[in-house]
C-alpha cells in the first residue's frame, strides 16, 4: 500500500464520459443513466483498501440519508485485479452483497475512467451538480484508520447539503487520503 492523496482540481471540471459494467448485473452504466439526478457522487473505491474499509459504514449511512433525497451515488473500482484479486469484479460483487451496498459499483478494467477523472487513491469522492460540473472533490471527512476522529462524513455531507440548498460549498476542500490506485 502506498499512502496517496487526491490531486486538487480547478473548479468547473465536467464529468468525464464513461461506460462501465456494474459488477453485480454486468449492465453497462453511463452518466446518461443518472441524467435526472440533481446531484451525483462518484466514489473511487475497492475492496481491500483499509481506508475504504474504514469509511464504508459511513458511506452506507450517507447513501441511506441522501439516495431518498435524489442524490445518486456510484462507485468505481479501477484497481488491477491481476495484482489485487480482492478487487476483481467477482469479489467486488461479493462486497456489494455482503455489505448491502445500495448503489452501483462499476469496474474500470482498462483504467481509462480513473485516468479521465484524475483519480489517485481509494477512497476518493467527486460531487457533481445537475449540469455534471464538479463542485466538490476530496475526502469524506477527517477520519482515517487509527487517528481516532469520528467517521461521520462531515466534509462530503456539508458539500452535498450546500449544493442542494444552492449555497457555495465551503473551502478548503481537503484532499482524500488512502491507498493508491493499483495501476497496471
Amino acid at each position: 500500500m502506498a499512502l496517496t492523496n487526491s490531486t486538487p482540481f480547478a473548479p468547473d471540471v465536467s464529468l468525464p464520459p464513461f461506460a462501465l459494467p456494474d459488477v453485480t448485473t454486468g449492465r453497462i452504466v453511463t452518466p446518461q443513466d443518472f441524467i435526472s439526478s440533481p446531484t451525483l457522487v462518484v466514489i473511487f473505491l475497492c475492496r481491500h483498501c483499509p481506508y475504504v474499509v474504514h469509511v464504508l459504514p459511513e458511506v452506507l449511512r450517507l447513501a441511506a440519508d441522501y439516495l431518498p433525497r435524489g442524490t445518486t451515488l456510484v462507485g468505481i473500482s479501477s484497481n488491477d485485479a491481476a495484482s489485487h484479486p480482492d478487487d476483481s469484479p467477482e469479489n467486488l460483487a461479493k462486497m456489494v452483497s455482503e455489505r448491502g451496498i445500495p448503489f452501483p459499483i462499476l469496474y474500470d478494467a482498462s483504467q481509462e475512467t480513473a485516468r479521465a477523472f484524475g483519480a489517485a487513491c481509494t477512497p476518493e469522492f467527486y460531487l457533481y451538480d445537475a449540469a455534471r460540473t464538479l463542485r466538490y472533490h476530496g475526502r469524506l471527512d477527517g477520519s482515517t484508520p487509527g487517528n481516532g476522529l469520528p467517521c461521520d462524513g462531515s466534509d462530503l455531507r456539508r458539500a452535498v447539503d450546500a449544493l442542494a440548498a444552492g449555497d457555495p460549498i465551503a473551502e478548503p476542500q481537503h484532499p482524500s487520503m488512502g491507498c493508491n490506485i493499483k495501476w497496471k
